[in-house]
C-alpha cells in the first residue's frame, strides 16, 4: 500500500528516516496481519479481540406480543486491544489525508514552513472534528438524548451501550492515541511537543474517564459541543491562510467558544452535581459499574472545571496576542503611509507631485 512518496535516496533500513518515510506502509502491514488472523481458526480468537467490539450483551424486550432481541455492549479490559487496532487505522487514515489532500494543497499554495505545519494540523483536525460531529449528532438524535435531556442522569449507571455509541468511544480513544506516535512521524518541533502532549492528554483523560465511569451520554454531548467549536476554529484558520483578509470566522468562533464553556459547565453541574446527587442509586459498586459516590462526583466536576478554566486562560492569551499583533500592524501601516506622504511632498514641483522626477523635463546634455 503506497501512501508516502519515497525520496530518490533510500535511507538505511530501520533508520529513523526510513521509519518516518514508510511508517504508513509499516502500520498497514501490521493491521493486515490482524485481518489475516481471521482466516485461521487458531488465530481468529486473538484477532477478533482487536478488530470487533467486545462484551456483547443481548437483551430481550417485549413489544406487544412479540419478543425482540437487542444487542448492547459493556466496557472492559478487552477494549484496550480494540482501541490499539483502531489506533493503527487512524495512523493509516492520517497518512492518506496528508498525502492525497493536504500535500497537494500545500504545493499549490506555497506556504511558509510555519504556515505549512499549521495548515497540516488544521486540515487533519478539521476532518476529524467534522466526521465526529456528524457521527456524534446522529447518535444523540437516534438515542433521543437531545429530546430527553433528563436521560443524561436517569437510569445511571449506563452500562449497556448501543453499538454506535461504544464504537464511537473506541474510535475517539484510538484517534487521540494515534496522535502520540504522529509527533514522531510528522517531525514535530521540540518546542511544540509540550503543547501537543497537554491537549492530547486532556482529550484522553476526559474521554476515557467518561467511558470507564459510565458517563458516556454526558461525555457524548460535551464532545459534540466542543468538537463543533473547534471545527469552526480550524476551518477559519484554513480560510485565513488562503486569504489573510478573511478573519470573520475567528470572531464567530470567539463568541461560540465562550458560550460552549458556559454550556459545558452548566450541563456538567446539572448532571453530576444535581442529577446524580439526587439519584436513588448511591454507592460504589464495581460489579454494576456504579460510581455514584461523593468523591467521584467531586473529582469529575473538578476535572471538568479545571480543564474549562485552562481553556479559557489559553483563549484569553490568544485574543490578547491577536489584538497586540493587530495594533502593531495598524501602527506599521500608519508609519508607512506617512513616510510615503513625505516622500511625495519631497518630490513635488510647484505644488504638483512627480514620482522619482519622471514628470519633470529632462536636463540637456552639456557637450
Amino acid at each position: 500500500m503506497g501512501i508516502r512518496k519515497k525520496n530518490s535516496k533510500t535511507p538505511p533500513v530501520l533508520s529513523h528516516e526510513f521509519v518516518i518515510q514508510n511508517h504508513a506502509d509499516i502500520v498497514s502491514c501490521v493491521a493486515m496481519l490482524f485481518l489475516l488472523g481471521l482466516m485461521f481458526e487458531f488465530t481468529s480468537k486473538i484477532a477478533v479481540l482487536f478488530i470487533t467490539v467486545q462484551y456483547n450483551v443481548t437483551v430481550t424486550t417485549n413489544e406487544g406480543e412479540e419478543e425482540t432481541a437487542v444487542n448492547y455492549f459493556n466496557n472492559g479490559l478487552k477494549d484496550v486491544a480494540t482501541v490499539f487496532f483502531y489506533m493503527l487505522v487512524a495512523i493509516i487514515m492520517h497518512a492518506i489525508i496528508q498525502e492525497y489532500v493536504l500535500d497537494k494543497l500545500n504545493r499549490k499554495m506555497h506556504f511558509s514552513k510555519t504556515k505549512h505545519s499549521k495548515f497540516n494540523e488544521s486540515g487533519q483536525l478539521s476532518t476529524f472534528y467534522f466526521f465526529s460531529c456528524v457521527w456524534g449528532a446522529s447518535i444523540l438524535i437516534s438515542e433521543n438524548i437531545v429530546s430527553n435531556p433528563v436521560s443524561l442522569w436517569e437510569g445511571y449507571p449506563h452500562t449497556l451501550l448501543p453499538f454506535q455509541l461504544k464504537f464511537f468511544y473506541i474510535c475517539q480513544m484510538g484517534y487521540w492515541l494515534h496522535s502520540l506516535p504522529e509527533l514522531y512521524f510528522q517531525k514535530i518541533k521540540n518546542e511544540d511537543i509540550p503543547r501537543q502532549l497537554v491537549y492530547i492528554g486532556l482529550y484522553l483523560v476526559h474521554i476515557a474517564g467518561a467511558y470507564v465511569l459510565n458517563l458516556n451520554r454526558l461525555g457524548l454531548v460535551l464532545l459534540v459541543l466542543h468538537y463543533f467549536v473547534e471545527l469552526l476554529f480550524h476551518v477559519s484558520r484554513i480560510v485565513y491562510f488562503t486569504n489573510e483578509e478573511r478573519q470573520a470566522g475567528f470572531s464567530i468562533w470567539a463568541v461560540l467558544f465562550v458560550l460552549a464553556r458556559l454550556l459545558t459547565l452548566s450541563l456538567s453541574v446539572l448532571t453530576v452535581g444535581f442529577g446524580l446527587a439526587g439519584s436513588e442509586r448511591q454507592g460504589l459498586n464495581l460489579a454494576e459499574g456504579n460510581y455514584n459516590v461523593l468523591f467521584v462526583r467531586v473529582t469529575v466536576l473538578a476535572a471538568i472545571c479545571t480543564s474549562q478554566a485552562f481553556m479559557m486562560w489559553k483563549f484569553i492569551n490568544f485574543q490578547l496576542r491577536r489584538w497586540r499583533e493587530h495594533a502593531q500592524n495598524q501602527t506599521t501601516k500608519k508609519k508607512s503611509s506617512s513616510a510615503k506622504g513625505k516622500s511625495r511632498k519631497a518630490n513635488g514641483v510647484n505644488g504638483s507631485v512627480s514620482t522619482n522626477g519622471a514628470d519633470s523635463p529632462r536636463a540637456k546634455k552639456i557637450k
